[in-house]
């Protein structure tokens, strides 16, 4: 196909010099077209490529936090399964009355009677019912107090160990048994002791099924 230069030449439109000239133009013209394409091209290519890395860190960072609640889901069933399958029952108020008005003319001793053991949770000061052994459990270290779906519950020690190690949030009250010193004498420390050492030696299975 003829140039433009060409056919302007036969035309006699322009004589060779500016016909040359012309021609330049034209290339110059079509460089420039191509230079800017290629430019175009290049930010489309730029801009894709930073779309796809977006949608990577995206992505990425939606399964990093479906991977953490989906760890914390399995880390609140190891606890409520833990705390159910090791929880110690204590005296209710139900039971207080109903023992109380049979022991009316029993001279029932205050210590089979329930009784109101505090502490604190968080800033504010709660209060369960436990008996006499219970509280002295308490305040060995032997058990502990743990809270599960707003209420709360006694586990021994071991157990509450576990459920710390997990999430220590949910262990309330658990005393250092190295802190409390152990009475001496009578047959009735000498059960209590056996109660101690059968929670503080009560042993967890690892293989829980969760």
């Amino acid at each position: 196909m003829p140039s433009l230069q060409d056919q302007l030449l036969k035309a006699g439109m322009v004589d060779a010099k500016k016909a040359k000239l012309v021609e330049k133009e034209k290339r110059r013209q079509a460089k420039q077209v191509r230079r800017g394409q290629a430019e175009v091209d290049t930010k489309i290519e730029d801009a894709t490529a930073q779309a796809k890395a977006a949608k990577l860190d995206k992505d990425r960072e939606a399964n990093r936090q479906q991977q953490a609640q989906a760890e914390e889901k399995a880390i609140a069933a190891q606890i409520k399964q833990l705390i159910e399958s090791h929880k110690i029952p204590r005296p209710s108020l139900a039971n207080s009355h109903a023992n109380s008005h049979a022991n009316s003319h029993a001279n029932s001793h205050a210590k089979d009677e329930p009784i109101g053991y505090q502490f604190v949770h968080g800033k504010k000061i709660k209060k369960i019912l436990v008996d006499a052994k219970q509280q002295r459990q308490l305040e060995r270290g032997v058990i502990a107090i743990v809270t599960l779906n707003n209420s709360y519950e006694l586990v021994p020690a071991p157990a509450a160990a576990k459920i710390a190690q997990r999430n220590s949030d949910i262990v309330i009250v658990l005393n250092d048994p190295s802190a409390a010193g152990k009475d001496s004498g009578g047959a009735e420390d000498k059960d209590n002791d056996s109660d101690d050492d059968y929670y503080a030696n009560f042993k967890v299975p690892d293989d829980l099924m969760w």
